[in-house]
């Protein structure tokens, strides 16, 4: 269950892209993947750290999977701010 709610805080902070100039490597989707790849290894780290079981959740779980999204979303966004774009 613990996979399940770090996907779903990816894609409910993913959300708030829409607000950032679309710099992200390919465009949208490439930081909706970044986000779900990061909030999933940053959270599973964190629950794996913590010695909890991938069956128990709380709402630390959905905290844990907060700094991942940032870090996927950073990374995404380095990829593709050394692109060049034709505004």
């Amino acid at each position: 269950m613990a996979f399940l709610v770090f996907l779903t805080m990816g894609i409910a902070l993913w959300h708030f892209t829409v607000f950032l100039p679309d710099r992200f490597w390919q465009g949208i989707v490439g930081a909706f993947v970044g986000s779900v790849i990061g909030a999933i290894v940053v959270g599973t780290i964190i629950l794996l750290i913590d010695g909890q079981s991938v069956g128990n959740t709380t709402i630390g779980t959905a905290l844990s999977a907060i700094p991942g999204v940032a870090i996927g979303l950073g990374v995404v966004w380095l990829l593709g701010s050394r692109e060049p774009h034709y505004d």
